[in-house]
């Protein structure tokens, strides 16, 4: 008798081939046999009309810190995802000396919008070096297996010190010192470096993330760390400033190295590369023998704007700033008086906090044409004429009347839309023919970050409901999705033993509801450690999520397995089971 048996579900296996109907068993937390399974289960799930696609494989997450405290990993796990990938953009805990855990903090805060209260409420910070890190994290067991990036701040930090944190230039040693640190860390299991180069991120007191003005000296030095080892993933975020010639030394460390290097590919105004020019330089990398990939997301970018969030239209106002540290109830009410609402009307924004955001809060108080009402069922790709500027016209009305009313819905938990970043056509075109390309990975879910301001952890659910059965303007086939967000993301980081539906790989399925498959309207939910704010998101349509064999997750309500582990390095790729 098999420990689980799912029948008659529409096998989505994982390869990119079309789908088929048929049975899964499952042994031993391994698939054991696909196709007809003529012997029962222990358990039986009735897949009859559903999809079972592979677990799916997050691989730019932010959870360092949620992972040392949190079993559930929400809103992650509750979106199918059985594998994340954390420590990216060059953040991260570990390694950490015991008078830099706040100043980490930080730059965690500062950088993913990760309530530094929660952080240090509940980290137990019972590690000092990368590999004493990932034992902390195998303390406890999760619904999801977690995996790391080796983080240049927290790196050049602990070798440097107040220089490092600086972005003061190291010497030959201290380089050699940090790779010395990652060789350590991938052997430990890391599977990858992360670094950021974008002047957006910054800690809680407005410094720049270490590293964000790195040499090529510098980077490329450290990342020989992955060649002397023989795996890792060099991930980056960065400006792409035409000085810095990024594509030159991604190139030269991924050739030396044999090891891929992965970087944010976004249509932005701020970038100074375009994406287009971005992905041509990506092609011509790796037509020299590179293999560079481009990190895309599916959607926009956004930004959810509300009272209780982080920033909206209206943060930057005298009268705002007058009541932002009070209760929400007495905000509520005050929010709720005309005399107040026509004042906050009135008023001229003051100086953004920083320079360097003067765009971004541009957009935030005054891009009425790039806002848009959420609504009760969230729409993602929002047509032009359903802006705030647009409304206000239609309306008779100002575009910050219609913001103020939007964020008023709902006893003040409305939501005004922002998409930032992969939009400046007002639509989503562009991001179809990425998601047909070989050298670009889904990514930059950010899952675990920006908790007050981007609840993009639902992209595998988006990826569905959008993007395969929703979208209006061309979609991709249902086989492509899943090998995109399951096998082609899994063996980036050589994880090859997931991500794919056959005898002895591991058993990490979703059973999916396709039809029903719904996205929820995100909420803000007070539940981190120390009353800390985060973007959560859930969906309808999950019948059934599996792990290592374990059921996680039934019609969306967590079980109480907790079959989600540290995965250490490359996983190897199982020997498909003779046929019987």
């Amino acid at each position: 008798m098999h420990d689980i048996v799912i029948r008659g579900g529409t096998i989505v296996d994982g390869t990119g081939g079309a789908p088929f109907t048929g049975d899964i068993a499952i042994d031993n937390g391994r698939i054991s046999a696909v196709g007809n399974v003529n012997e029962a289960g222990r358990e039986e799930i009735d897949a009859a009309g559903q999809i079972v696609t592979p677990g799916f494989v997050d691989i730019h997450t932010h959870y360092d810190g949620q992972a040392t405290w949190d079993d559930v990993m929400a809103p992650s796990a509750w979106h199918g995802v059985t594998t994340v990938i954390m420590g990216n953009c060059g953040v991260g805990f570990a390694p950490a000396r015991p008078d830099r855990h706040q100043w980490l903090i930080g730059l965690m805060e500062g950088v993913e919008d990760i309530p530094g209260t929660a952080l240090a409420e509940g980290m137990t910070w019972n590690w000092e070096s990368f590999p004493e890190y990932l034992g902390a994290l195998e303390a406890l067991p999760r619904t999801i297996d977690v995996a790391c990036h080796v983080p240049h701040g927290a790196v050049r930090a602990y070798v440097m010190g107040e220089r490092g944190a600086a972005n003061e230039a190291p010497t030959a040693d201290e380089i050699e010192a940090m790779s010395r640190i990652v060789e350590e860390g991938l052997r430990a299991g890391a599977l990858g470096f992360s670094t950021s180069r974008t002047v957006i991120h910054k800690s809680v007191d407005g410094e720049l993330v270490p590293g964000t003005t790195a040499t090529a000296e510098e980077l490329i030095g450290i990342g020989r760390a992955m060649g002397r080892v023989g795996h890792g993933v060099f991930e980056m975020a960065s400006d792409l400033m035409p000085e810095w010639n990024e594509f030159d030394w991604m190139k030269r460390l991924s050739k030396e190295t044999a090891m891929p290097v992965t970087f944010a590919m976004l249509q932005s105004p701020l970038k100074a590369m375009h994406w287009t020019d971005q992905m041509a330089a990506t092609k011509a990398a790796n037509d020299d023998g590179a293999n560079i990939r481009a990190q895309i997301s599916l959607r926009g970018t956004g930004v959810l704007m509300a009272w209780r969030g982080t920033v909206h239209p209206f943060v930057m106002r005298p009268s705002w700033q007058a009541i932002a540290g009070k209760p929400w109830a007495e905000q509520l009410a005050t929010l709720r008086d005309p005399a107040f609402r026509a004042k906050l009307l009135a008023e001229d924004n003051l100086p953004p906090p920083h320079p360097d955001t003067a765009a971004l809060f541009m957009l935030v108080t005054q891009g009425w044409t790039m806002q848009f009402p959420l609504g009760e069922e969230p729409d993602y790709e929002p047509a032009p004429e359903r802006s705030l500027a647009a409304l206000a016209k239609a309306s008779g009305k100002s575009p910050a009347e219609v913001a103020y009313d939007v964020m008023m819905e709902g006893d003040g938990t409305g939501f005004v839309y922002l998409p930032i970043l992969n939009y400046v056509d007002g639509n989503l075109d562009f991001v179809k023919g990425l998601l047909e390309r070989d050298d670009t990975v889904i990514s930059l879910s950010d899952g675990g970050a920006h908790c007050g301001t981007i609840c993009d952890a639902a992209s595998p659910t988006f990826l569905l409901t959008h993007w395969v059965k929703g979208r209006a303007r061309g979609r991709i086939p249902l086989e492509l999705a899943i090998k995109r967000q399951c096998r082609d993301t899994a063996l980036l980081y050589g994880l090859a033993d997931r991500g794919l539906l056959a005898p002895r790989y591991l058993a990490d399925l979703n059973v999916i509801d396709l039809d029903r498959l719904k996205l929820g309207k995100p909420w803000l939910a007070f539940d981190l450690p120390a009353g800390g704010k985060r973007l959560l998101q859930t969906a309808d349509g999950y019948t059934a999520t599996i792990k290592s064999g374990a059921v996680t997750f039934r019609n969306g309500a967590v079980q109480a397995a907790r079959p989600g582990r540290v995965v250490r390095g490359p996983q190897a790729e199982p020997l498909l089971m003779a046929a019987e």
